[in-house]
């Protein structure tokens, strides 16, 4: 399975969150060491141990 993630690199840590997880952010101080805690994020975020999650939806309209 393959998902989008949206990252930068701080003044010392790489951020990101995954696109559907907009409000869940993470780092790490490698890019590599970011993407592995983006999935141990979205295990969290998807097993329910994080309650309340908020995620994006897609809504057609016309």
């Amino acid at each position: 399975m393959k998902t989008k993630y949206v990252y930068w690199q701080g003044d010392r840590m790489w951020l990101g969150y995954r696109a559907e997880y907009p409000d869940y952010w993470t780092q790490g101080e490698t890019l590599e060491e970011l993407q592995e805690n983006l999935k141990d994020l979205y295990r969290d975020l998807s097993s329910g141990a994080i309650p309340h999650v908020r995620r994006i939806g897609e809504l057609e309209v016309a």
